[in-house]
């Protein structure tokens, strides 16, 4: 073969490989766009749920520190004048306003209280759970089994015109059962809660109310 036949074999090849190097580097570029593509996408998909529980989970405190709990109804007192009278209260039970000097001590009741002491309780943060008389003994022993240690009342009360009504300074809640939910967040909610005119004041060492006291 002469040696222009040889140049020209050459330099084809060398065309050759040249051409088939740009291949397999365009190639490489199309691989690397295409994940990096796939790897943008991914992490925009994760942002984005990342983002949405995040948000919710944001509006969820914001729901439970607005006391956004369905149902509750939501009545303006300031902390209440001490008298030694008896008081003709707008709601029933009670959820603020003038009340006796002494605070009722927390606890469980077998029997009705004086509205007067057990308001002083809520303006110190207590939560009372109040029920018909008659309502069914496995329903009362529920409501004791839900109630902290502290800072909760419990007794029964005339004339309610729901079976449960779980009281706070300023906020109040009508429920049929002891098993509805909102029981326990209302607790959760309200029990030494932003309302509470004098959070953290005592729940002991006041009076009994009645000789009915089974726990306290």
């Amino acid at each position: 073969m002469s040696s222009s036949k040889k140049d020209a074999k050459r330099s084809r090849n060398e065309r050759l490989e040249a051409a088939r190097k740009q291949q397999q580097a365009a190639e490489r570029r199309r691989s690397l766009i295409l994940y990096g593509a796939a790897a943008l996408a991914l992490v925009i998909i994760a942002g984005a749920v990342f983002w949405a529980i995040v948000t919710d989970d944001s509006n969820d405190v914001a729901r439970n520190a607005e006391g956004d709990i369905e149902g509750v109804q939501v009545y303006e007192y300031d902390g209440g004048n001490h008298v030694q009278t008896t008081v003709d209260y707008a709601e029933s039970p009670p959820v603020g306003g003038e009340h006796n000097p002494v605070w009722l001590n927390c606890g469980v009741y077998t029997e009705p209280v004086p509205d007067e002491h057990a308001v002083h309780s809520l303006e110190h943060g207590t939560v009372w759970i109040t029920y018909q008389p008659d309502l069914a003994e496995d329903q009362v022993s529920q409501l004791e089994d839900m109630l902290p240690d502290t800072y909760t009342l419990l007794s029964p009360y005339e004339g309610l015109e729901s079976p449960i009504v779980i009281s706070a300074w300023g906020h109040q809640l009508e429920v049929d059962s002891a098993d509805d939910p909102r029981l326990e967040e209302f607790i959760t909610e309200y029990r030494q809660g932003p309302q509470t005119p004098e959070p953290g004041a005592a729940c002991t060492g006041g009076t009994d109310g009645t000789d009915n006291l089974i726990q306290g």
